[in-house]
């Protein structure tokens, strides 16, 4: 039988695969086990190397890079729970390596030592017990400074002992092919576009495009061009889904989606002020370019390095052939790139049918008669991000409890119910196009489609009806026409209207107390008229989520002066969101409170979940939706709604998409 010529390198080796796997599992129970045996491996090499007489320098330089590999990806998991700067053990050693291209006296071997072998090795012990739970959350910040002190103090003493020795002639360096290694990475994770570091250790089958690049007889350049065009097209398209993700709790589609970049700077710039949020707009421009170029640039550079390695590239071809049938494969590029066309094909596919769906109307040549309001005036109020999530959360849940006990007292009925909005975390107007037209209007794409045509909406069912139509929009700074061309509003107020003149805060330019008193006043007082139907929008509890001003007295409110807001005093973002939402409820049945007219009807709903921040995953799209009245003639007209009484919706209770009210409420209000 064939003896083992190094058999410490063998397990120098089986740690190194063990460490692979950790990377890509995780600190899992399954992992933290693999990372205690391949721990316990460390020691056993070096006994093997020793026992055996097969000591080198190369299982000596082996077995150093494998622990600096091992600590390097405990570190960045470690750094993801206690901070950025727990990186700083994994990247000690690779610092080093970046000095010694610098400075030549950094490349001489450092003499053996006890301690050096001790502190690295505590390193793996310490990052695996902290990622374990075992110590207490208090505890670990501590203990990993501890261990990080004492990698410095071993890095600083071989660094001293070298610094003393700078004038020894250095060893000599590799050169070249540090460009190559960099265009190797970039090419690399352009094409797994990985979610964490564990996504950098698969193997990309897309990869195989390359390699067929590599080996075009000619034309290489020109082909490694296109592709590196391609890889950095789906790099910023991938960043695009994430951020889609992470606040509409969708993908990105590249036919319609470019719309939102423009309103995504206005809120950014209202959160952290109009120069800071351009001046990260214009860094995100540089970086696209920057990859535009750069990614084109380093496919030309591998691809020839390939070409001149033609053995090594039909190996990584086998591989990328292999790799899908492994758990290490990926096709991520290649199914990002298969997803993005098809959004695509089915925008175009979805258009015509779109088109259809607005032609289908059935009040388009009978209009309803909405005898069941004649003579009341009807507001749907939309309270901006106020989604399912709201209700569980503790301020808005003692807001809605003690909503229900005032109302009551007050004389107001209510009936809930929860409905299914297009969108999520954001593009509050398809929500409030999807109510007003009875059409699922989930897009920027269906909701342009939408206002260019002609559909019956249900501002426009009450105006034909003798209803003066009104559009409260406090959130608006510029003019609208969609708003009297395809609604149908007789009169359109935002900021510039309602003679605001107190402070202004966040996004929320005008608070909700004066958008109820301002509109009260205007359209409500009592006077010959006809009467109004209008949508308001309440909008302080729209992100940034700033402190509102305290509710006054409601004849205090006058032009809005006093109106200041509170000092802010939450740092979470879900605390602000709940205080924000309470807000907007209470301002609303307070304001309730005092209307005299028994007349009145609301419909008040939420336009759709916050963002997933203060969601957490998998939310859903449901907000709550309250009809509100003193006469219970008109909550008599809703009985086979099924809605449940007092301003928090049943679970067990049904769920409607949002598209459904329109026809629900004219049938039930006609009949």
């Amino acid at each position: 039988m064939a003896r083992v010529q190094h058999p410490a390198n063998v397990v120098t080796g089986t740690r190194l695969a063990l460490a692979l796997v950790v990377a890509v599992v995780g600190p899992t129970h399954a992992g933290l086990t693999i990372v205690a045996i391949a721990l316990a491996l460390d020691w056993v090499d070096g006994q093997v190397a020793r026992r055996t007489g097969t000591t080198s320098r190369f299982g000596a330089r082996f077995d150093m890079e494998t622990d600096a590999f091992l600590i390097a990806v405990l570190s960045v998991y470690a750094a993801a729970a206690y901070g950025w700067w727990v990186l700083l053990i994994g990247a000690a050693r690779y610092l080093l390596w970046l000095g010694e291209r610098v400075a030549p006296w950094l490349r001489h071997p450092v003499p053996p030592r006890h301690w050096r072998k001790v502190v690295a090795a505590l390193q793996g012990v310490v990052l695996a017990v902290a990622l374990s739970g075992l110590l207490p959350d208090a505890v670990v910040p501590a203990v990993l400074v501890v261990a990080l002190a004492l990698l410095a103090e071993s890095f600083g003493r071989d660094v001293w002992w070298l610094w003393r020795r700078r004038s020894e002639p250095a060893t000599s360096y590799p050169t070249g092919g540090g460009p190559t290694l960099v265009a190797i990475g970039a090419v690399w994770a352009a094409l797994l576009l990985p979610t964490g570091p564990a996504g950098l250790l698969r193997v990309p089958a897309e990869a195989l495009l390359l390699v067929g690049v590599a080996l075009l007889p000619r034309g290489r350049r020109a082909a490694a061009a296109a592709l590196g065009l391609l890889l950095a097209l789906l790099v910023v398209v991938s960043a695009l889904d994430r951020g889609f993700h992470t606040f509409l709790d969708r993908s990105f589609d590249p036919a319609t989606d470019w719309h939102f970049l423009g309103p995504g700077i206005d809120v950014l710039g209202d959160s952290i002020g109009d120069p800071m949020a351009w001046a990260v707009a214009a860094g995100a421009v540089v970086a696209v370019v920057a990859a535009l170029v750069v990614l084109p640039v380093a496919t030309i550079r591998v691809a020839g390095t390939l070409a001149g390695h033609r053995r090594p590239a039909l190996l990584l071809g086998v591989a990328c052939v292999v790799a899908p049938l492994l758990p290490l494969g990926s096709t991520t590029a290649s199914g990002l790139a298969y997803d993005e066309v098809r959004q695509v094909r089915s925008d175009l596919v979805d258009r015509r049918a779109f088109a259809a769906e607005i032609e289908s109307d059935r009040y388009a040549a009978a209009p309803p008669s909405l005898r069941g309001l004649r003579g009341r005036d009807v507001l749907v109020v939309f309270v901006e991000s106020y989604g399912r999530v709201a209700l569980d959360l503790p301020v808005t849940a003692a807001a809605v409890a003690d909503g229900d006990r005032r109302l009551e007292a007050a004389g107001w009925r209510t009936r809930s119910a929860l409905l299914t909005s297009p969108t999520f975390g954001a593009a509050s107007w398809l929500a409030h196009a999807t109510l007003q037209s009875g059409l699922w209007v989930d897009s920027q794409r269906r909701y342009d489609q939408l206002v260019g045509a002609d559909r019956r909406t249900l501002t426009s069912t009450f105006e034909s009806a003798g209803w003066r139509t009104v559009f409260d929009v406090p959130a608006n700074t510029r003019d609208w026409p969609e708003g009297a061309e395809f609604y149908g509003f007789d009169e359109l107020d935002d900021s510039r209207d309602v003679g605001y003149r107190g402070p202004e805060s966040g996004y929320a330019k005008v608070p909700d107390q004066y958008t109820l008193a301002s509109f009260g006043a205007r359209e409500l007082a009592p006077r010959v008229r006809p009467p109004t139907f209008a949508e308001i929008d309440l909008v302080s509890s729209h992100h940034p989520w700033t402190p509102p001003p305290p509710l006054l007295p409601w004849a205090q409110v006058g032009d809005g002066t006093e109106l200041r807001p509170a000092a802010e005093t939450l740092d979470d973002a879900r605390d602000k969101y709940d205080r924000n939402i309470a807000y907007s409820l209470t301002a609303l049945v307070s304001w309730l409170e005092t209307q005299p007219d028994d007349d009145l009807v609301l419909l008040v709903l939420g336009d759709h979940q916050p963002h997933s921040y203060v969601t957490g995953p998998d939310p859903g799209h449901d907000v709550p939706a309250t009809v509100i009245a003193r006469d219970p003639r008109v909550l008599h007209r809703i009985a086979a709604w099924g809605w449940r009484p007092g301003l928090r919706p049943s679970d067990e209770g049904p769920v409607w998409r949002m598209d459904a009210v329109r026809d629900r409420l004219l049938d039930a209000f006609s009949s």
